[in-house]
């Protein structure tokens, strides 16, 4: 049961992305552009997943478990720290770059876009080098930082 709801969501979450137009790079790209022909709608997109999320957390800070009753696991940090700061400063560099995030980059690869499939190819190569760099700055020894 667990893995058909986890397809459906996934399934919702894709056809969400194909339909606020977060697939196209071109509308991402005209969302960053505030100098040039500006495009406003991916932040009623932005807006619209911020408000779900909002009321999503709410209600799951009162629970234990999920809906499907899996353990539920929330962040307990809200720390702002050098790797946060990092992290979302090269997420928001690849997403102005190319105008993909991981989930539209996943959808738009799979409709057999090509340049979301370079993307996605990068993203998995950069995903591969944190591991390793966390692996070698985690071994006993290792420089602290």
């Amino acid at each position: 049961m667990h893995r058909i709801t986890e397809f459906f969501v996934g399934l919702l979450f894709g056809l969400g992305l194909l339909l606020s137009g977060m697939t196209d790079p071109g509308k991402v790209l005209g969302f960053l552009d505030l100098f040039g022909t500006w495009d406003p709608s991916l932040a009623f997109v932005m807006g619209g997943a911020i408000a779900v999320g909002f009321f999503a957390f709410a209600l799951a800070r009162k629970r234990t478990t999920s809906f499907l009753g899996g353990a539920l696991h929330l962040p307990k940090s809200n720390q702002i720290d050098r790797r946060l700061v990092l992290g979302g400063l090269t997420f928001g560099a690849g997403w102005g770059l190319a105008g993909f995030c991981p989930g539209p980059g996943i959808v738009s690869m799979a409709s057999g876009e090509v340049k979301a499939a370079i993307f996605v190819a990068a993203m998995l190569v950069g995903m591969a080098l944190y591991e390793v760099a966390e692996r070698s700055f985690n071994r006993p020894g290792a420089v602290a930082r």
